[in-house]
């Protein structure tokens, strides 16, 4: 009999547990749904800007690994490659575009309201910086923050473009994740030097894409190595071969690697991109090689 009881409490037991487990299991079922439901809801539904047939975003983890002039020489090289390509400014607080491509003009406007983009080096581009002072600062919080990022996403006039290059800015806030819910994005280009603090940030980008369904096409490392303008010589001033164990890592590919050359910055200086003044160089051979392999990734999707 006594063995019978403690059989019997020892069986209640086990059934408890494993209801209070099945509970637990529909119950947690359900509230993903319903959270995914709520989110499916509240997020905005993805419509195409009229005129654009690809977005490619060019971002990075953190500021200061010249993710715009990176930016600007892809979208120049794929121009050179024969593709039609639209460059937008999105840093809405720190705007490089109007500088790095020597653009100082207002956009114009059209009979239906929409910016028509000022050109230079045969490519329109957009840019906050194109609105306001130069040296004003952008004070915006929240609403009007994102309702600048609408008005540079739907109110400017692309005219049949391929590719329209988004230079992001830096980071994973809010204007980053307002473009990724708002339009289709073909893919993202993320740029990064070679140090460890640099490609901690990389990681934390790459997963935000992974989490938002954007494919990354692969990593840019800037920077890669230092070249003497007297000697030619090399020198691995950020470290050396730390981005390529980081893919190895992540599964992602590295689309090339930019020299670090005081050129790049005298021309950026000048707003005339290296790869239009000196089109031969390791650092402008490098862009293109890059450009390319976007556009072959581009059409194999």
């Amino acid at each position: 009999m006594l063995f019978m009881r403690s059989f019997k409490k020892i069986t209640e037991q086990v059934v408890k547990r494993n209801l209070i487990a099945f509970c637990a299991k529909k119950l947690s079922s359900q509230n993903g749904k319903d959270q995914q439901n709520v989110m499916g809801r509240g997020l905005p539904k993805k419509k195409p800007i009229p005129g654009v047939k690809d977005i490619i975003l060019v971002a990075s983890g953190k500021g200061g690994v010249g993710k715009s002039t990176i930016s600007v020489n892809i979208a120049l090289g794929m121009t050179q490659n024969g593709v039609k390509v639209g460059l937008l400014d999105a840093d809405i607080f720190g705007p490089s575009i109007p500088k790095l491509m020597q653009i100082n003009q207002k956009p114009e406007v059209n009979k239906d309201g929409l910016m028509i983009p000022p050109f230079n080096h045969g490519m329109p581009c957009m840019s906050m910086g194109f609105l306001i002072p130069e040296n004003a600062p952008v004070v915006w919080r929240g609403m009007m923050v994102m309702q600048a990022v609408q008005q540079l996403l739907w109110k400017v006039y692309w005219e049949n473009i391929d590719v329209l290059i988004v230079d992001m800015p830096p980071g994973t806030g809010d204007v980053p994740l307002s473009i990724i819910q708002n339009v289709p994005i073909s893919g993202a280009v993320i740029v990064s030097t070679p140090q460890d603090i640099a490609l901690t940030d990389v990681r934390r980008g790459v997963e935000m894409f992974k989490k938002m369904s954007v494919p990354v096409l692969g990593l840019v490392q800037n920077m890669s190595v230092y070249l003497c303008s007297n000697c030619g010589q090399k020198t691995h001033i950020f470290g050396k071969d730390k981005l390529e164990k980081l893919t190895k890592i992540m599964d992602l590919e590295i689309l090339g690697d930019v020299p670090l050359h005081e050129n790049i910055s005298e021309f950026s200086d000048k707003g005339t991109p290296f790869v239009i003044e000196s089109p031969e160089s390791l650092e402008a051979l490098s862009i293109r090689a890059i450009a390319q392999k976007v556009c072959e990734k581009l059409s194999n999707r």
